[in-house]
């Protein structure tokens, strides 16, 4: 698969001024399988929920990293529709998902309880599969130490374990009062990136994760109109750090990139050394943090192999 680095003005989609970038055929496929969406409530807040496949069948429940969305798994969840029922929801603050005047964990994992309860993700008798990126591996860990018995598994994709001296840069943990606002979608795009930063990726797929994670605005008395990204900016500074027992109870899968700068020497080991019961590890070749945008269809893959051994 080949990687995309950035264009001359050192962005990810500026060189496309605003249009699509060329597809791969399996992407136009996936997402073609449009989700339904809708959305559920959780201590006051609506969070966005997209499902695939029948009740009935095995739950699978994608989760996000931060200030990403439900539909970074739009292009991943169709691949599993015809044998698995597959939810994706975006964490409140995030995506279309209502803001909230704080933020901790264990509220996350209220959201992933209510989730699997509205998707109809134990329907099949058995409890559903969480499968999370980078942050949404917290709250997943959260559940699997706290209530193991409402999930059969968790994969923790290229999500390292919480370390006492980590959080956000210091540009992000102070926050700020309003998104910017950009005057077109062109524009808009062309800011985009990822945290950690890499330039790895299928065009499309960038496109497609920040085109979901912007809306147009109207002007307001305070503000000019026109393009700004959904998530809440000042989540970090709204955000509860508690320190909880994170050996998780329930079994647990890893996926990590090779590439991945959340991964230095030892800390797989790490991870893995705080888990009960570790059924794989399994590493992407060439792949970075965001496993989802260089090696998507290795990743759907890895999945694939993992979930036999999480039964």
């Amino acid at each position: 698969m080949a990687s995309s680095g950035p264009d001359f003005d050192g962005t990810l989609l500026g060189r496309f001024g605003g249009e699509r970038p060329p597809a791969a055929p399996w992407f136009h496929a996936a997402i073609a399988q449009a989700p339904e969406r809708g959305f559920f409530t959780v201590d006051g807040a609506s969070i966005e929920l997209l499902t695939w496949g029948e009740v009935g069948k095995p739950g699978l429940l994608f989760l996000h990293g931060n200030a990403a969305h439900a539909d970074w798994w739009s292009f991943i969840a169709p691949q599993f529709a015809e044998d698995y029922r597959c939810a994706a929801i975006s964490w409140s603050g995030m995506g279309k998902s209502d803001w909230r005047e704080a933020y901790d964990i264990p509220l996350f994992a209220a959201e992933i309880h209510a989730a699997i309860t509205a998707a109809g993700l134990s329907a099949s008798g058995a409890p559903p599969v969480l499968i999370a990126h980078s942050f949404g591996g917290y709250p997943a860990r959260y559940v699997s130490a706290y209530s193991p018995e409402a999930i059969m598994a968790a994969i923790l994709v290229d999500s390292a374990p919480p370390q006492p001296e980590g959080g956000p840069p210091p540009r992000l943990a102070q926050g700020r009062s309003r998104n910017p606002r950009y005057p077109s979608l062109a524009e808009a795009l062309r800011r985009f990136r990822f945290l950690p930063e890499q330039d790895a990726g299928l065009p499309e797929i960038i496109d497609w994760m920040a085109r979901g994670a912007l809306h147009e605005v109207a002007e307001s008395d305070d503000d000019p109109g026109g393009w700004t990204w959904r998530f809440d900016p000042q989540f970090w500074a709204k955000f509860e750090r508690r320190e909880f027992d994170s050996r998780q109870q329930a079994p647990v899968g890893v996926i990590y990139g090779e590439h991945s700068k959340l991964f230095p020497e030892g800390r797989i080991e790490q991870l893995v050394a705080g888990v009960e019961d570790c059924r794989f590890v399994t590493r992407i070749a060439g792949a970075h943090h965001h496993v989802l945008v260089d090696h998507p269809l290795e990743l759907v893959a890895a999945i694939r192999e993992g979930l036999p051994k999480l039964a």
